[in-house]
């Protein structure tokens, strides 16, 4: 598989594909070559598996005041209840 192709399942796995993109994806999908397209999905769930173990590796809790200042900011835009 070419480095474009490697590029646009990478965009797949990120769910950031545009137009063009989703033209060439398209292309390949709908491709007579399975092989090619079989290797194009491993990619794209390869890169899926390893943005899900990133994230769990860098996951924090958020400072307390954040999620406060949130809750806030929810209630500020909430209409009043009617009595």
């Amino acid at each position: 598989m070419n480095e474009a192709r490697i590029d646009l399942a990478h965009a797949v796995a990120l769910g950031s594909i545009d137009d063009e993109d989703h033209n060439a994806l398209q292309e390949v999908l709908d491709g007579e070559d399975p092989v090619l397209r079989a290797e194009f999905m491993i990619e794209v769930q390869q890169t899926k598996e390893v943005l899900g173990t990133l994230a769990e590796a860098t996951a924090a809790q958020p400072p307390a005041a954040l999620r406060a200042g949130l809750l806030a900011a929810i209630a500020a835009e909430q209409p009043p209840v009617a009595s």
